[in-house]
């Protein structure tokens, strides 16, 4: 009698059996070519729910394909530990953040387990062990040797709820905090910064990785890159040093249709410039601008306000006095803080000239232009006019013409502006890795001495959101001595930004328990950089991109030989739930706990991969999945049952051949969907296998080897999917342990391909036949048979036909 399925008993045995073999652990040296597969490690947030398997199941199904392939496979995990959330809870729920995370740590990794991954648990990283952050506090170090750590006083966002700062990547398009979507302010404070700015140029370049073109385009225009002359307008106010304002634009060709300058609310010349009778109306417009965040000031649908400050700077390439206003559209943190205003050719400056009353006027005339008021700003390329000797020049040619005169006067450069501002990385916050600096009032700024790390996290620190560190009421943390004087000294109270931790994550692995060094450089060696990294697209202008920036100035210290950290890049999709995103707040959240427990791993692994293509995600649904549970049924009952093999004379040549056929071209068609990750076809391919072997096991023409052939190829290439079942079948019918530690299957391009193809016929594009012929047809033939169809000629007709296109093996298109 066949035994049952039952996943409940099979897979906690075979885990088991895995870990006391310790059969997937990761030793390098061993003559395989090396495959590093890594899925972005999950935050420690208590429990994995189906989105967290949608990630990490499908990633590890593809590591153990490689594996079998014969690939030295590194596919590790850890936990993305420190945080806002663990400080929220200890605040919430009077728990220390360290509780509250390794207990939400010991829970995720039972869950991770019950998935039947390949994990090294041996490599496991936490970040918030001081192992690990006293190699992020060592980095540290390392960037401000380099000169890309500094300190400095700067306007950064502020979530009043979480009460600490927020880098631009982490405050939404909305305005709110990406966390708890309270609206975010501005306020100064001094700030610890990445020189990530050094990079920009190097981080536009994505040549030598293969990653989707979406988040390339997305870290261009985060970083944007714009090439553009800096021009001097010239200041002469009483009391105020400066003698110009520096102007950055892209539009050199319409300096002289300039009718106001604008500066950032924030700009340094604010205050000295603005005259007595206007300094309240500016000072109120000023603290209102703080308020509000950087998306808000530079929406295109919000209301132009702004205010006169009363001073005029020259323009000095036609003399103008032009007034300057201050207004929020414009940034501190672009270019130059001051924008030179040409309302005639930009819709912004439009708006606010016709909304103040400044004069608009022409100097880029539009085709046809008779000398009249603009109802718009004219932007398109046109023909320079009332620009003095520019005049009559094309628009295009006269932005080189006065960028050249500019530079030869000495009004001005040639320069290039980025978008992409300094990496903020201090954080106001207790659970993070604290910054290993010191102040001392006789030496300045000092670094903590490498051999004093890690600065550890004083266990007993109070949690009150005051939005300051907590660090910074713990007297003993605080306290310190100058390491170069001895005096009396502060400690840093700010801690790093997360983003920090997860910078270099990647290369730990390789070295996970070396106490001397972040990593071993032979380590390194053997298994960087990472071959495949998968997760999320929302991460393109935060994680991925810092991690490059890490990855190129490390290199440039040089710690490791190679630039790039992720060779390529896969993002998959979202799995939604009763047609939205899945939320605690609308109550649709997937616990994959339950359906472990009652269908098995295997099962959800499967319909994790089957629900749609793994770039696109799909819809969670409690009837398909117990679709794919009987499937997996099927396949247990078919592989144990007692097939009846006839007599060799009565074995039929001609099913043992289409039979062969039909094997080796699903292996081929396994493989190739493996590799492109085309998981649901691939299963899609294995049940067309599991029918057609059924069909078989009915007619009983086949004789047992090649019966028995299919079916170890059928385990084979479900191994890497469900594990746990291929595991115990393979066991079941005889075979030595491990089908984990077997070769992938190999087809025979002979037996694999196709005797006859099915031959679409259209006329004029339409479809008007099929018809089967043999896959060797030749171009001349295929031409022929399809002008000879009944069903052709009738659609052609007394027509003339003019062409014939050929598509070899599937399309003959003719044309009348």
């Amino acid at each position: 009698m066949t035994p049952k399925y039952n996943p409940q008993e099979i897979e906690p045995k075979w885990q088991g059996k895995w870990s006391a073999d310790r059969l997937y652990e990761v030793k390098e040296g061993d003559g395989r070519k090396k495959w590093y597969a890594l899925t972005m490690f999950p935050y420690t947030s208590g429990d994995l729910h189906i989105g967290h398997w949608y990630a990490l199941a499908p990633s590890d199904v593809h590591a153990r394909f490689k594996r079998m392939q014969g690939y030295n496979v590194l596919h590790p995990i850890g936990f993305d530990a420190f945080g806002l959330p663990a400080e929220n809870a200890a605040i919430k729920r009077g728990i220390h953040p360290h509780t509250w995370t390794m207990r939400n740590i010991e829970n995720m990794r039972s869950q991770l387990k019950s998935m039947g991954p390949i994990y090294d648990w041996d490599r496991e990283v936490i970040t918030c062990e001081p192992a690990y952050y006293k190699w992020t506090q060592w980095f540290f170090l390392k960037l401000y040797e380099a000169g890309l750590a500094y300190r400095a006083r700067a306007p950064v966002n502020w979530c009043p709820h979480c009460q600490t700062v927020l880098a631009n990547e982490q405050v939404l398009a909305t305005g709110e905090c990406e966390r708890c979507n309270t609206p975010v302010t501005r306020k100064d404070l001094e700030q610890w910064f990445f020189r990530i700015t050094r990079y920009a140029d190097e981080l536009l370049d994505h040549d030598g990785i293969d990653w989707p073109e979406r988040i390339k385009i997305m870290q261009k225009n985060w970083i944007g890159r714009s090439e553009g002359v800096e021009i001097l307008f010239g200041l002469d106010h009483e009391g105020v040093p400066e003698k110009e304002i520096r102007v950055f634009t892209t539009r050199p060709d319409t300096i002289f249709g300039v009718t106001f300058l604008v500066l950032a609310p924030e700009h340094p010349l604010v205050a000295r410039l603005t005259t007595p009778e206007h300094r309240a109306e500016v000072e109120k417009y000023v603290s209102a601008s703080r308020q509000q965040t950087e998306r808000d000031r530079l929406s295109t649908e919000k209301e132009k306000t702004g205010v006169f400050t009363g001073a005029c700077c020259l323009n000095r390439l036609n003399g103008d006095k032009v007034p300057i206003w201050i207004a929020d559209y414009v940034l501190s943190s672009y270019g130059t803080g001051a924008v030179m205003a040409v309302p005639a050719h930009d819709t912004r400056d439009f708006e606010f000239a016709n909304k103040f009353g400044i004069p608009v006027k022409v100097v880029i005339a539009p085709p046809g232009w008779l000398g009249t008021d603009l109802s718009e700003a004219y932007v398109e390329p046109g023909t320079m006019v009332n620009s003095a000797q520019f005049n009559g020049l094309p628009s295009e040619q006269g932005k080189e013409a006065i960028a050249d005169f500019i530079s030869q006067k000495g009004y001005g450069k040639r320069t290039i502006t980025y978008r992409l501002r300094d990496w903020l990385i201090s954080r106001q916050r207790y659970w993070g890795a604290p910054i290993p600096m010191i102040y001392c009032s006789h030496c300045g700024i000092v670094p903590v001495p490498e051999n004093d790390l890690p600065v550890l996290l004083p266990p007993d620190a109070e949690f009150k959101p005051t939005g300051e560190s907590p660090l910074k009421y713990v007297p003993s943390f605080v306290n310190t001595a100058c390491p170069r004087c001895k005096a009396p000294a502060r400690r840093e109270t700010d801690t790093m930004d997360t983003f920090m931790c997860s910078s270099w994550y990647f290369l730990r692995y390789a070295s996970p328990h070396s106490a001397g060094a972040a990593f071993e450089p032979e380590d390194i060696k053997f298994w960087l950089p990472v071959d495949l990294y998968t997760g999320g697209a929302e991460h393109a202008n935060m994680h991925l991109l810092y991690a490059r920036f890490f990855t190129k100035a490390i290199r440039d210290m040089g710690l490791v030989k190679f630039g790039e950290p992720f060779t390529r890049l896969f993002n998959q999709g979202t799995i939604i739930s009763q047609k939205h995103k899945m939320s605690k707040s609308r109550g649709n959240v997937v616990t994959p706990d339950t359906y472990v427990a009652e269908l098995g791993a295997d099962t959800v692994r499967a319909y994790m991969m089957f629900v749609g293509p793994w770039e696109q995600g799909g819809e969670w649904n409690d009837q398909a999945i117990g679709g794919m549970h009987r499937w997996l049924g099927r396949v247990w009952n078919l592989v144990l049952q007692d097939y009846q093999a006839p007599p060799a004379s009565e074995v039929n040549p001609e099913t043992q051949k289409s039979l062969r056929h039909f094997l080796h071209k699903t292996i081929k068609r396994v493989t190739a969907d493996m590799e492109g990750f085309h998981f649901n076809t691939m299963l899609a391919a294995l049940m067309e296998f599991t029918n057609r072997l059924a069909e078989e096991a009915e007619a009983k023409a086949v004789d047992r080897a090649a019966w028995q052939e299919c079916l170890d190829a059928l385990l084979l290439l479900l191994a890497p999917t469900a594990p746990h079942l291929t595991e115990e079948l393979w066991m079941l019918t005889g075979h030595p342990y491990s089908i984990h530690q077997r070769r992938w299957p190999a087809w025979n391009e002979g037996f694999a391909r196709e005797e006859s193809v099915t031959l679409v016929i259209q006329v004029n594009g339409k479809v008007r036949d099929k018809v089967l012929v043999p896959a060797s047809i030749s171009e001349e033939d295929a031409r022929k048979m399809a002008l000879e169809q009944e069903k052709i000629r009738a659609h052609i007709g007394a027509r003339p036909v003019q062409r014939v296109f050929y598509v070899p093996g599937r399309l003959v298109n003719i044309v009348v």
